[in-house]
């Protein structure tokens, strides 16, 4: 009999509506992953061999010179800051001095700051910020090439396609990548999110970022405490140097042989998965939601794509005809049985994203909202 942890803790669990929200758990990994973290947990090894090995094929199947699996995209974005200035002193993290940190700085586009960036404020560097969230007076090349000075040791770079939460106001990448790459900067790409496509995990770095992270526990479906960052070998070189389990800043971000095992896994998955037999699976559930609901005064579904992390994937929104409403949508979702979990999309809609959801759970949704429907036309 298969144990039901969370059974016995008493704790609820719930139908993942919203998508690849950490707080809600990220995705659900597949039986082959499970299987190769269980696998990876019976027996020991010398961390640094698994890396080495594990890193050259995540680099192979991924199209990149570099790879190397952090505990979350976050963690990456850390090490990643310590790495390059590591690399512009051309001394080991831990040997520099506090002075020496402090004044190093890296360049962030002012429409790029969101709580992320703490991964790079605790560096205790100094972050220069270029342009505004806003396209009153767009950012120049002229605006960077003025930002970098001698204490330039990165440029940090929140990539999300056209439709995502990020604001306007920040140059391109590739202009990005350009006028730095003229100075030797590198470009560090916080790409989270954004797969799919699969094809971002090498289309940016082909671009010449040296650095890109995704987290491992979104659509790449591995372990929850996981972070991929691919790139360049020789920045990935002071990366290895900083990184775990080298002592420094990189010991506080432990990463343990099963979420390395569990990464590989899962992205060698991802990559030779059918990404648009997915894509039409998602266009037809949300179709047959929509019709599920024709003739209805009460509530419409309307796709919507991308999706609100500017994703190439269809999600759906329900929307009800009473004003101000989505709250006790949402209460009635998450307090019915089984425990539905998703976001406000406005005030008279919730969100409900394919991406994480099985067939079964999208008909639970559906049922669901017509219960709610028949509660709110009483």
């Amino acid at each position: 009999m298969t144990r039901d942890i969370y059974k016995e803790l008493g704790v609820r669990t719930v139908i993942n509506a919203a998508g690849t929200y950490t707080m809600v758990g990220g995705s659900r990994m597949s039986e082959e992953t499970l299987e190769a973290m269980v696998s990876a947990a019976r027996n020991h090894v010398v961390i640094k061999e698994l890396q080495q090995k594990v890193h050259e094929r995540l680099a192979s199947i991924t199209r990149n010179e570099a790879a190397f699996v952090t505990n979350g995209a976050a963690a990456a974005l850390h090490i990643a800051g310590a790495s390059s200035i590591a690399k512009k002193y051309g001394r080991p993290y831990p040997s520099l001095s506090p002075e020496q940190i402090a004044k190093s700085e890296i360049i962030v586009h002012r429409a790029h700051r969101n709580p992320y960036d703490w991964s790079l404020r605790l560096l205790n560097c100094r972050i220069a910020e270029i342009g505004f969230p806003n396209m009153i007076l767009p950012t120049t090349e002229d605006d960077l090439e003025y930002a970098i000075t001698e204490n330039t040791a990165a440029v940090f770079y929140f990539f999300m396609p056209p439709g995502g939460w990020v604001a306007k106001g920040a140059l391109s990448l590739e202009a990005t990548i350009s006028v730095a790459s003229r100075h030797g900067i590198p470009v560090i790409v916080d790409a989270a999110a954004q797969v799919p496509p699969a094809e971002t995990l090498w289309k940016i770095t082909a671009m010449g970022a040296e650095a890109c992270i995704f987290s491992g526990g979104k659509d790449l479906r591995g372990p929850q405490a996981s972070g991929l960052m691919v790139g360049k070998k020789e920045f990935f070189s002071w990366v290895e140097r900083t990184a775990f389990p080298t002592y420094g800043v990189g010991r506080m971000f432990k990463v343990g042989r099963e979420e390395i095992v569990g990464l590989l896994a899962a992205v060698e998955q991802y990559v030779s998965m059918d990404g648009q037999e997915r894509l039409q699976w998602a266009e037809d559930r949300i179709a047959s939601a929509a019709r599920a609901f024709d003739g209805s005064t009460m509530v419409s579904v309307e796709r919507i794509y991308p999706n609100e992390a500017g994703q190439p994937f269809p999600q759906m929104a329900f929307r009800f005809n009473i004003p101000g409403c989505s709250e006790e949508v949402l209460r009635h979702l998450r307090e019915g049985d089984p425990s539905i979990f998703t976001m406000a999309a406005d005030g008279e809609s919730v969100f409900v994203n394919p991406m994480t959801l099985r067939d079964h759970e999208l008909d639970a949704i559906v049922e669901r909202v017509k219960e709610i429907e028949t509660v709110f036309l009483k």
